[in-house]
């Protein structure tokens, strides 16, 4: 499984990397690899300075190893080696009528002392975070993650969304982090699915990403924007930054298992603004997002 899987992720990057290169028109990826000293290594994509992407990253990772002391506890296991691998990527584009967007698929195996697997699963999602709120994006991108659940599970829509709406949710602020998607994690064997069901699933909500996005982007790119709603959306990434170091658990785990450090942090947008007790004015776009923000919406 770990095979087939990493497989699927490095063509899933060259995949995304060279469509996200020709919606750009101008930037390209700049690969590097790197090793890590416990076991494993990756491959860090990162695009800067686009007509398009001001900053984004599309990562994979293969690491493995003694699992370290602080995530044994979390576990509640000893003396445990795993195994990991994933592709993660967030692109923040230049013009803040086009959304943010993040999106992650992995799987984890955990061995036994004799090297057998002694546990297993799959986790991932995709989310969409505005800064103006397009209705027919939201809609759009939802529509797209539903239709990749629901070949597999009549549930599973519903239910990871509602799993997105819980976990990218900034708790200090009381506000969620975008407008969601799906989020899911350990996904094991059930009476239901075996891993092999689980990686068909997996799969197709991570086919299903460039078709989610990129209408967004294309729609929204060439859109004119003035410099208060630039600044706006400066102000509404300092939130992204919030959470990816306050919360976000993949950021723990990076750096509790002595992950790549560049990697781990390439998620956090170039430019941002912390202003203080900023307020949108009553009324505005600004306004309406928070106020949605506050609330999780049903999107189809």
């Amino acid at each position: 499984m770990k095979d087939q899987f990493v497989q699927y992720i490095r063509d899933l990057q060259d995949r995304i990397t060279s469509t996200l290169e020709e919606v750009d028109g101008k930037a390209k990826f700049k690969e590097d690899l790197w090793k890590r000293p416990e076991g494993g290594g990756g491959r860090t994509r990162v695009i800067e300075h686009g007509n398009v992407f001001e900053k984004g990253g599309v990562n994979i990772s293969e690491v493995h190893g003694k699992l370290p002391e602080s995530m044994q506890q979390y576990f509640g296991v000893k003396d445990a080696d795993f195994f990991a691998c994933g592709l993660s990527l967030v692109l923040h584009p230049t013009n803040p009528m086009v959304p943010t967007v993040h999106a992650n698929w992995r799987y984890f195996e955990m061995y036994n002392q004799d090297g057998s697997i002694a546990d297993q699963w799959f986790g991932g999602g995709q989310d969409l975070t505005p800064y103006y709120l397009f209705d027919e994006d939201a809609r759009h991108f939802h529509t797209i993650c539903k239709t990749a659940c629901d070949d597999h599970h009549p549930n599973f829509y519903s239910k990871y969304k509602a799993r997105c709406d819980e976990y990218f949710y900034n708790a200090h602020r009381n506000e969620g982090r975008g407008i969601g998607g799906l989020f899911f994690d350990y996904c094991k064997i059930s009476e239901e699915m075996n891993m092999q069901d689980w990686y068909n699933f997996v799969t197709q909500v991570g086919d299903s990403f460039l078709e989610a996005y990129v209408p967004i982007v294309e729609k929204r790119k060439e859109i004119l924007f003035t410099q208060e709603q630039k600044d706006w959306q400066e102000i509404r990434r300092g939130r992204y930054v919030e959470f990816n170091l306050v919360h976000d658990k993949g950021t723990l785990f990076g750096l509790k298992t002595n992950g790549r450090i560049e990697s781990i942090l390439m998620s956090l947008p170039p430019v941002v603004q912390w202003k203080y007790n900023h307020v949108p004015a009553e009324g505005s776009e600004e306004e309406r997002l928070i106020e949605l923000l506050k609330n999780p919406k049903d999107w189809v």
